[in-house]
């Protein structure tokens, strides 16, 4: 409700809600885009309707500890700027220019530092989450952040040139019991450790954990109108909750996407230099036109691409 009052305190504003999705975006595709974009559309009513800033950012990496090597963070910054301009997605720098390894545990906790009030929400895949209790403090992550989980369905291969994206919402009634018996076994996949912070709503990432609703009609409702979250008594917790997000997404990874330049730009060296040129031109008009001849035209921003090959990133020469 707005606030007409005219003490300070009450004019305080409502918490943001802030969503990040991590990674090393090395480089960045559609497929992290899509991701991020579904959090936010999903998230924007609930929002709306709170009269919340939501914001929704990608978090690039230094070095993630689990790799050996990574592209100029520079680069790979310059590529996300260009990847989503024009979009409703920010960047968050935080762990960018930090001396790796920057560990998540670190950064959540600054963030809560930076934002004590927000509703802060962590973005990842399944496969990480389940993964959780082999991390620095992974198990203590819901001490300082709600997690969004997607269903990452098995690896896709880049060469297809086939993107699903993220699966429909409207299911047919047999899907709809499969997504159900699905997610009772994504929910056994994560450590047991953190099962008992699963929520049915994402809307209960915005709200704490003492406030759970009795009430079983409302408990697994994704309908934004149906809790009052208006009421007085709801205020920010740091203890987080976890919702698993079962429509699946197409796991395409950076690696593939860096294995597939690589082998195109074998190729195209082995070509004299005039023909060699034209070749790349053609590259890039196959992904701006998105055609099917060229396989990372869906998956690659058309600006993205062309900045990779004008600054021969992800040659083969650079790992021969």
């Amino acid at each position: 409700m707005p606030n007409t009052s005219n003490s300070p305190q009450e004019k305080t504003p409502a918490p943001a809600i802030r969503a990040y999705l991590g990674g090393s975006f090395d480089p960045v595709h559609n497929g992290h885009l899509e991701v991020a974009m579904s959090v936010y559309q999903h998230l924007l009513p609930i929002a709306t309707r709170l009269q919340r800033t939501l914001h929704v950012s990608l978090l690039p990496n230094a070095r993630s500890p689990f790799k050996t090597q990574s592209t100029d963070p520079n680069h790979r910054l310059a590529m996300l700027k260009l990847a989503t301009e024009n979009t409703l997605i920010q960047i968050n720098e935080l762990e960018l220019w930090q001396a790796p390894p920057v560990y998540t545990i670190d950064s959540v906790r600054t963030l809560r530092q930076q934002y004590p009030n927000d509703n802060l929400i962590f973005i990842m895949g399944m496969d990480s989450a389940q993964s959780l209790d082999k991390w620095k403090d992974g198990l203590r992550l819901t001490d300082h952040v709600n997690l969004w989980v997607f269903n990452r369905q098995s690896s896709t291969n880049v060469s297809d040139g086939i993107s699903d994206g993220i699966s429909d919402n409207t299911l047919s009634p047999k899907k709809k019991i499969a997504s159900v018996q699905n997610l009772a076994v994504l929910k056994t996949q994560l450590p047991l450790a953190l099962q008992a912070h699963i929520t049915d709503s994402p809307i209960e990432l915005l709200t704490p954990t003492i406030h759970h609703s009795t009430d079983s009609s409302n408990s697994n409702s994704t309908d934004p109108t149906s809790p009052d979250l208006n009421s007085p008594d709801l205020k920010n917790a740091n203890q987080g909750r976890i919702y698993i997000d079962s429509r699946p997404i197409t796991a395409v990874s950076s690696t593939q996407i860096r294995e597939q330049l690589q082998r195109i730009d074998d190729q195209t060296n082995k070509m004299p230099v005039a023909e060699r040129q034209i070749a790349s031109i053609a590259s890039i008009n196959d992904i701006i036109s998105n055609t099917e001849s060229n396989p990372l035209a869906k998956w690659l921003n058309p600006a993205v691409y062309q900045y990779i090959i004008a600054h021969q990133l992800y040659s083969a020469a650079q790992f021969r």
